[in-house]
């Protein structure tokens, strides 16, 4: 009876040595195989930690997260901060004078041209001599919070592709919420940019975590790689699950906006009321603290965490071609779509000076659109066979098409059928922009590295939301700066993703998610002859 003992370096998978009978000779056939055994097993070796497929639950809970989250960086920090930190402002007594004599043809109420003159004008003074409106500052506060957040999703990275996904989940959502809710105990202006930064770069991280599971949903949904030719499978699972995610965010965001609506109309101008909008912080916070049930109804599947040795790990993604145009385009619809949502609102409030109800319906068309809008994609892209890639092009392409109407008809009197056609275009625009987004983003994460991949989607995504914001309400009262620059932009990302060469299903074949025919044999395996791979 012969004895075969093979012995593996752990971190090579070499043999050392192959003993027969205990008489020391070495058999290199042996040997051979053994090698060949060991290094066609260590492309798999992470994949026996990935775990079982999310069940129902786990899904409904990563689906609340979104619907509890997705309204921080579109409603929260871009509205409702502004909205308060305006209320610390005292504007002069002539404002209002001075309003009626720029705009004769405009019959706007005495409250609507307060609530304008209070964001718009240069009322707050900082000690070096500046300037700024109640938007600037909070522009300011957003580029602080992306500041402090690079390091720190540098740092979470190593942890997010370990055993800490939902440590970071909880810590990022119980950080933000605490800064939610002591938002107007201080009525000092200065205190609103801590208050910001804290919220943007614990939405950040937020949402780093957030797509990381669902890259690792992904995955265990279809397997770790697929042919070619079954590359769809991926495609319809993921497009599934992103769009539906994205449908309850939107759902999420109209109730925070219509809350916001609500408190508005309680608001005293005569008075540095901020008590009705920090009701709204509050509120904001409590419901991005439900989604921390996420947390309960998820399973980890990720590996032991990776060195630290390895510094490089959070700029892996810079080996990715595709993965390097993916943030680019990420970059682009986020900039376009906050832009012309940023730049569409302040001409609507300032300048059509519409009811104040009609605003509300605004705001609910841009936000539940989308429920109806993404549903009946999904049919439709098997139908017409599209991907991340064309989806993503399609968005900018509605993006094109509302700020084009935009900017020829800035100088016109829109009608309610034109904001609600407006609403509507862009909405689904920005709908499809963020859903394909960040999946095109995954399809170039390799196994093991989703978390340092979704760091720079999501420093990226709020890098665009922040440019896109200052754009939009930098020159108020002018549309056409904000929808040309959107236009611009828009134009911008369908160039590169339509001659930067990046593909999805590239993409997936360079992370290792895609083979080819050829390398899917009989073994399964590459580097095993048939007999071999019966052996194993």
């Amino acid at each position: 009876m012969k004895e075969v003992t093979v012995e593996a370096d752990g971190g090579q998978g070499g043999a050392q040595g192959v003993q027969e009978g205990g008489k020391g000779t070495v058999r290199p056939d042996i040997h051979n195989r053994a090698m060949k055994i060991l290094r066609a097993r260590e492309p798999y070796n992470g994949y026996e930690e990935v775990g079982e497929k999310p069940s129902g639950l786990e899904v409904m809970g990563w689906y609340l997260y979104e619907f509890c989250f997705y309204f921080v960086q579109t409603v929260l920090v871009p509205v409702v901060f502004p909205l308060i930190i305006s209320q610390l402002q005292r504007i002069p007594t002539d404002s209002l004078q001075e309003w009626a004599k720029n705009h004769p043809t405009k019959h706007c109420s005495q409250k609507e041209i307060h609530l304008y003159s209070k964001l718009t004008n240069h009322t707050i003074r900082t000690g070096g001599g500046s300037n700024f409106s109640s938007l600037e500052w909070t522009s300011i506060a957003w580029a602080t919070g992306l500041a402090l957040a690079a390091p720190i999703l540098g740092f979470v990275s190593f942890h997010l592709d370990g055993h800490f996904p939902k440590l970071i989940t909880a810590a990022a959502t119980g950080i933000g919420v605490f800064f939610c809710l002591p938002a107007g105990f201080f009525k000092v202006t200065a205190i609103f940019v801590p208050y910001i930064a804290g919220i943007v770069a614990a939405s950040t991280v937020a949402t780093a975590a957030h797509t990381h599971h669902l890259g690792l949903m992904i995955r265990c949904f279809t397997g770790p790689t697929l042919k070619r030719s079954q590359f769809s499978i991926r495609q319809a699972v993921s497009s599934r699950l992103s769009l539906h995610a994205t449908a309850a965010g939107c759902l999420g965001a109209a109730i925070i906006s219509s809350f916001t609506y609500h408190m508005l109309r309680e608001l005293n101008d005569n008075e540095r009321d901020v008590m009705s909008l920090w009701v709204v912080s509050i509120f904001s916070g409590l419901i991005w603290l439900v989604g921390v049930l996420h947390i309960v109804t998820s399973i980890s599947r990720t590996t032991d965490s990776i060195s630290f040795s390895s510094r490089l790990h959070p700029f892996s993604i810079f080996k990715y071609p595709h993965a390097i145009g993916g943030l680019a385009g990420v970059f682009l619809s986020s900039f376009t779509t906050m832009s012309i949502f940023t730049g569409g609102v302040i001409f609507i409030v300032g300048q059509l000076c519409i009811k104040p109800l009609h605003l509300l319906y605004f705001w609910l068309t841009y936000f539940l659109f989308p429920l109806v809008s993404l549903s009946l994609l999904q049919p439709l892209m098997h139908v017409i066979k599209m991907n991340s890639v064309k989806m993503q092009i399609v968005g900018f392409l509605l993006s094109l098409l509302s700020s084009g109407f935009g900017f020829y008809y800035g100088h016109s009197h829109w009608k309610w059928g034109h904001l609600v056609l407006f609403g509507a275009v862009q909405s689904t625009a920005t709908g499809i922009l963020y859903a394909f987004g960040r999946l095109l983003v995954l399809d170039c994460a390799p196994s093991g590295k989703e978390g340092a991949f979704s760091i720079w989607y999501a420093w990226m995504r709020a890098a665009g939301l922040c440019v896109g914001f200052t754009v939009g309400s930098v020159a108020p009262g002018r549309i056409r700066t904000s929808f040309g620059a959107a236009f611009c932009t828009a134009i911008a990302g369908i160039v590169v993703l339509l001659f930067g060469n990046i593909s999805d299903v590239g993409g997936a074949v360079a992370a290792g998610h895609v083979r080819d025919e050829c390398e899917r044999s009989s073994s399964g395996v590459a580097g095993l002859d048939s007999k071999e791979s019966a052996r194993v």
